[in-house]
């Protein structure tokens, strides 16, 4: 195809050094993006050693493999960790298409037809018919002398960073919840097991005053006094019950299964994960790379600043190159030898004369939503300082309450065990025996929940200081696997 082949030469002697000038030539106008340094406090308050924080798989430091279990379930089944890596497959996606447009686009094309032509002379009409091939390959580029399409590349980049920081977010936030649900769960299975010995032990004083009041030394008032004190602590284990039943529930739904799924598998009762303490929390200006949500925000507002660049593009000239070649052959085999080639080759100007201001307004809008994103990161950040705080101060004082009550539990435990034993003896009143015991059972109670108050609190502190999952996570595989979707007759769908 000699022919064919000269006109591409020549048109590659237009095309490529003017490719090559517009590599050299192109800028970007708008703002460039630089990271904001904000005044950060040097050290959290009460803080005595700035030790680095141990956010790697702190959940461990439970001390529960049922836990660890659970946690590295949910990672692999939650449906909001799934959501979140479609939207990173989406971000990288929405990516690849804005490079797309920092390069030149060309299509080829061909056609075959066949044609019939007639003409009458002196009353007769003759006709010829013909076959026509055409083939031919076109060529555009836009130059982006002025970075919108390199902007767009760049806020789509940004994009992306904070489509899989929100990942993290979302996983930060999974086994959080996760650890919570589960130090919840085994808080209820205790506080259901010392409501039931509580009952079983106000039984048996029941018992005993029933006793003592068929050998005259009770009334019928103190047994049934005795006997209702039992049924209101009984009372009280159907609502622990459910509020258990629903713990498990959730963390089966975390973990991407149906809610009873984990019914049987913690049925049985197991200790109240104890933390190692203390923690160590680092420095506050750590928050700014290790909170999800710091980094998305940081991240949204450096796409908002790319955005300005774009808007800004619009407001100047354009230039695109365009180019094709063509030839045509009443034989296939003639194509790009014995027939008509033709090219074209040339630069297109577009300049804005007159757009009643749209153009300055998208600019003025662009700059206004970066200042809203610039105020948000600035939020985040105040936002995750002051859960750290909140977090630290709200552990170590549960830690000083916990030592307090653990203290009141025992004296009421040892003054409802010396009631009874006068009580048996005749030395001292029923009132004061129900009295102790109502005692006993409430601060035992307390201890109960507080144990469970410093497990979640140093969930808490953990998660404001940004600890989540650092394993590696899949976000290549879609949730859906198409099979057949290359060419083939349609059929009716149901």
């Amino acid at each position: 195809m000699p022919g064919f082949e000269r006109g591409l030469a020549t048109a590659k002697g237009f095309f490529l050094p003017a490719f090559a000038a517009a590599l050299l030539s192109g800028c970007v106008v708008g703002p460039d993006y630089q990271k904001p340094l904000l005044a950060m406090p040097a050290s959290w308050s009460g803080q005595k050693a700035a030790r680095p924080a141990q956010l790697s798989q702190w959940w461990r430091r439970l001390r529960d493999p049922e836990l660890n279990a659970l946690v590295a379930e949910a990672v692999a089944g939650n449906l909001d960790v799934a959501t979140a890596k479609a939207n990173i497959r989406e971000a990288r996606a929405s990516y690849r298409q804005a490079v797309g447009t920092l390069l030149p686009s060309a299509d080829g094309s061909a056609s075959a037809t066949r044609n019939r032509s007639t003409a009458t002379s002196s009353g007769t009409a003759t006709g010829t018919t013909y076959d026509q091939y055409q083939a031919g390959f076109d060529a555009s580029w836009e130059l982006d002398l002025f970075g919108a399409n390199r902007r767009s590349v760049e806020a789509a980049s940004y994009g992306l960073d904070a489509s899989e920081e929100s990942l993290r977010s979302t996983l930060l936030t999974l086994v959080g919840d996760v650890a919570s649900n589960y130090v919840q769960a085994r808080g209820y299975q205790a506080r259901i097991a010392l409501a039931r010995r509580s009952a079983a032990s106000q039984r048996q004083t029941a018992h005993l005053t029933r006793t003592m009041a068929l050998a005259g030394s009770a009334t019928a008032a103190e047994v049934a006094k005795a006997e209702g004190q039992a049924s209101g602590t009984e009372a009280g284990v159907p609502s622990l019950e459910a509020s258990y039943a629903e713990a498990v529930h959730r963390l089966s739904v975390l973990t991407g299964r149906p809610p009873a799924a984990l019914n049987e598998r913690l049925r049985h009762a197991t200790p109240i994960p104890a933390p190692r303490l203390p923690i160590p929390t680092g420095i506050p200006a750590d928050i700014l790379l290790t909170r999800p949500d710091v980094r998305i925000a940081e991240r949204q507002y450096a796409q908002s600043t790319a955005k300005i660049g774009q808007a800004e593009a619009a407001r100047y000239p354009s230039v695109s190159l365009t180019g094709d070649i063509s030839t045509t052959s009443l034989k296939l085999g003639d194509l790009g030898k014995n027939s008509t080639i033709g090219w074209s080759f040339g630069p297109t100007l577009s300049v804005p004369l007159f757009n009643g201001g749209r153009l300055q307004a998208a600019v003025d809008v662009a700059k206004a939503q970066r200042d809203q994103y610039f105020v948000a990161y600035k939020a985040a950040v105040l936002t995750a300082l002051e859960d750290v705080e909140n977090a630290t101060v709200s552990l170590s004082q549960e830690r000083i309450r916990k030592g307090k009550l653990a203290s009141s539990a025992k004296s009421y435990g040892d003054a409802a065990r010396l009631e009874r034993t006068l009580y048996k003896a005749g030395e001292t009143s029923l009132l004061d025996v129900l009295d102790a015991e109502r005692s006993a059972y409430s601060a035992d109670d307390s201890v109960l929940q507080s144990r469970v108050s410093i497990a979640t609190d140093y969930i808490a502190v953990n998660k404001a200081l940004g600890g989540g999952w650092n394993g590696a996570i899949d976000t290549g595989r879609p949730e859906i696997i198409d099979v057949r979707t290359g060419p083939r007759l349609a059929s009716k769908t149901q």
